[in-house]
């Protein structure tokens, strides 16, 4: 059985980091509230964009945009959205293992990633993993801003035909207990179902036009919506991490404090019983 001291110095140490994992609960909590407010006010936004884009888009060729041309899937980017930090549970694991089923089914395809987010970086770069580029501070850096350079380069390698098609993944914001992985199809840009009926709408720009304006602020407005999905995804994951690791430190607090006093009472009896038996000795 460990001594007093060694106990009363453990009880010390998982306190101190209890502490520590409180405060960074409720820093998370605090940051979540603001992430789940922007991803759901983007949100009717983005539907929005997606409506107004399938209605321009409606009865034009492939051929009219770059964005737009299909080509067979030979060579895919793949756009991944992790954390740049870690102690945010299952966060970053649960999507590398979407991952990895997603690339196992497409054997043969030339991948490339665009890797958005430290821990990303590392997990593929262990792996030798061909990494086309990486960017940090998705926590830091403004949505928007972050969006519009991985849309820019991403559409930029699909329009010189250095990749066929690209992918987004990232987790999504269900709720504070639940995130979801999911891949989802960025380039090129879908256009509307061919069994839809367009409405005849009369455009101003004329309907090229528009559509070589709207197709860059669409795609842009789609990584912007994953990038915002998946800070709130990391700190509703954090916050559930430190809020369990808060909890287990409380119960190894009780059970080392458990054992200090059985501690405690073990060397109480044994000293009791050596005076005892001191004095019964003094008595012979």
């Amino acid at each position: 059985m460990p001594n007093l001291k060694a106990l009363r110095k453990r009880i010390a140490t998982v306190r101190s980091t209890q502490q520590i994992t409180r405060a960074m609960k409720m820093v998370a909590a605090a940051k979540l509230r603001r992430a789940q407010e922007a991803a759901e006010r983007a949100r009717p936004y983005a539907a929005k964009l997606a409506e107004m884009f399938e209605a321009v888009a409606a009865g034009v060729e492939p051929d009219t945009h770059p964005l737009l041309a299909r080509r067979e899937e030979r060579r895919i980017d793949l756009v991944v959205v992790s954390s740049d930090r870690g102690l945010c549970g299952g966060y970053n694991s649960n999507l590398f293992r979407h991952l990895a089923k997603f690339v196992r089914e497409r054997a043969g395809q030339e991948l490339g990633l665009v890797v958005v987010g430290r821990k990303g970086f590392e997990y593929y770069r262990r792996r030798g993993t061909s990494i086309v580029s990486q960017q940090v501070g998705i926590l830091t850096t403004p949505p928007a801003t972050m969006a519009a350079a991985l849309a820019a380069e991403v559409a930029g390698r699909f329009e010189r035909e250095e990749t066929d098609a690209v992918y987004l993944a990232y987790n999504r914001f269900r709720s504070a207990i639940s995130q979801t992985p999911g891949v989802v199809p960025l380039l090129p840009v879908a256009p509307p179902a061919a069994d839809e009926r367009p409405v005849d709408y009369i455009f101003e720009p004329p309907r090229l036009e528009l559509l070589g304006r709207l197709v860059p602020r669409y795609l842009e407005a789609l990584v912007t919506q994953a990038l915002l999905e998946a800070i709130a995804s990391e700190h509703a994951a954090r916050m559930t991490a430190m809020g369990n690791a808060t909890t287990n430190a409380t119960d190894m607090i009780g059970a080392l404090t458990l054992s200090m006093n059985r501690a405690r009472q073990a060397t109480i009896t044994k000293e009791l019983m050596e005076v005892v038996g001191g004095a019964e000795a003094l008595k012979g």
